[in-house]
């Protein structure tokens, strides 16, 4: 394989795996005293510790302390350990040499911390983000109290970074879980977590917005907006009300200048109406089954608008239905265009995948569509998203190749296209040069935007089969034969 110069085709924000958050001030008293005092007069009182009253008239000051009392013993520091082996000398980076020369390189261990949720003291189970725990060979827990459990891995879904682990310990405090559905714009939360590994930390603020979606690089998305003060190390960190209600996973927050660079009053929390269907499946099946619709869209511009007769550029319109589909089962046909669902708007394609993304197999969505330039609903009942796919099924020239969708991340950067999840050493795949790793973005075989028109691409056996190939920053052109 050939691959040109690389196109830079994903932008990177600056969006933070990492919440909580400290600020340390330094001040000195620089005021001269005067070299001699006049005395008080004795009927002067003077307080000896200024302090705040317990009480307004005959109202008590607020205070956090008791809910967060109850919530505090329920929020847990993650401290991970994973082993790498890198490479001494002028050529340690490369990979060759490195499976050449193994008595070269050295083993390294990378240390980071986080934070997580025990939401089932009974089973010893604790929420926390799929990238807190990431690739870790070794995971222990540390509990308010001080106490350290190792945790048992019980499965992780990277597209929403929810992950859940287990410790097998007594006395351990959980926190129920709110319907995250009911918040709303203005009510007050408050972030608990590790931030920096510093120690527990708890910070306050309101809900920013819900349903924040749009942003790159972040999976599928319905985030909370909060600008409680969060900082690196509280991902995985709980979001609570004031009833001390879990109410979302702190996942995420932004600064244009980087994570380190501090917060900025924009972070991103998983509601629980996600974390809670996320962990159920994982601790039934250890996997994630999402809803597919089973159609393939692109964005409504001002061009087709126009010819569509719409009154503004927005929703997803269809470009193919998928046969025995929830599409098809639905009534949907291409030309419709896909405004919203569930009562929420759909404003282009990418809103459209992020909302199937988030559904359960099984689901019953109800879409608004325009047809005709006339407004109609449709009801559907979502079916199995495709995981992965034998090449073997779609073409003898792709046998010994597995193709998976792209994760969510890439997605919501704007990428499309199929991931090589494997390909079996010696197979007819692998002669041909197809690599694990690679990302399919053409074919001759018909135009794809992901895993479920990459099979229907290959309805006709292309005679010619070259693939177009994104591997590592370098894109190239592999004929399959």
């Amino acid at each position: 394989m050939r691959l040109s110069n690389a196109h830079k085709t994903l932008i990177a924000l600056s969006a933070a795996a990492a919440f909580g958050g400290f600020a340390a001030t330094a001040m000195r008293d620089a005021l001269d005293s005067p070299a001699e005092a006049a005395p008080l007069a004795a009927s002067a009182a003077v307080p000896a510790v200024g302090a705040l009253p317990a009480a307004v008239g005959t109202t008590p000051l607020p205070s956090l302390a008791p809910m967060l009392a109850r919530v505090t013993p329920a929020v847990v520091s993650v401290h991970t350990r994973q082993r790498v082996r890198v490479g001494v000398g002028p050529f340690g980076n490369d990979p060759f040499f490195r499976r050449m020369f193994p008595e070269l390189t050295q083993e390294r261990i990378n240390e980071s911390l986080g934070s997580g949720v025990i939401v089932d003291a009974a089973r010893g189970l604790i929420l926390t983000n799929h990238h807190v725990i990431e690739g870790a060979d070794e995971v222990s827990v540390t509990l308010a109290d001080e106490r350290t459990f190792k945790a048992e891995f019980v499965g992780s879904d990277p597209d929403t970074d929810v992950a859940v682990m287990r410790i097998k310990a007594d006395k351990l405090s959980a926190l129920p879980l709110a319907d995250s559905t009911q918040l709303k714009v203005g009510d007050f939360v408050v972030a608990v977590g590790n931030p920096f590994g510093i120690g527990q930390t708890v910070t306050s603020g309101i809900v920013s917005a819900v349903g924040r979606s749009g942003l790159r690089g972040l999976g599928y998305q319905n985030f909370i907006q909060t600008d409680a003060s969060i900082n690196p190390g509280n991902s995985g960190g709980a979001l609570v009300n004031l009833n001390g209600e879990l109410v979302g996973i702190n996942t995420a927050s932004f600064n244009p200048r980087g994570s380190m660079a501090g917060n900025i009053g924009l972070g991103f929390a998983i509601p629980t109406s996600i974390a809670r269907g996320v962990m159920e499946q994982l601790i039934a099946t250890g996997e994630v089954r999402r809803g597919t619709l089973g159609v393939e869209t692109q964005d409504v511009d001002p061009r087709i608008a126009a010819g569509l007769g719409l009154s503004e550029a927005r929703g997803a319109v269809v470009t193919r239905v998928f046969a025995n589909s929830a599409a098809a089962q639905a009534g949907l046909k291409v030309g419709d265009v896909i405004v919203g669902a569930n009562g929420g708007h759909l404003d282009d394609r990418n809103s459209l995948r992020n909302f199937e993304g988030l559904q359960a197999v099984g689901s019953r969505v109800t879409l608004d569509v325009v047809r005709d330039g006339k407004p109609l609903q449709l009801s559907a009942t979502l079916r199995e998203q495709p995981r992965s796919l034998a090449g073997a099924e779609l073409d003898p020239r792709l046998d010994g190749a597995t193709f998976a969708e792209l994760p969510a991340s890439l997605r919501q950067s704007g990428a499309g296209g199929v991931l090589v999840e494997d390909v079996r050493r010696g197979s007819r795949a692998a002669r041909n040069g197809l690599q694990k790793g690679d990302i399919v973005i053409a074919s001759t075989s018909g135009e794809f935007d992901d895993l479920p028109g990459f099979r229907a691409s290959f309805t006709r056996d292309p005679a010619r089969l070259v693939f177009r190939v994104i591997r590592g920053g370098d894109r190239g052109e592999i004929e399959m034969q």
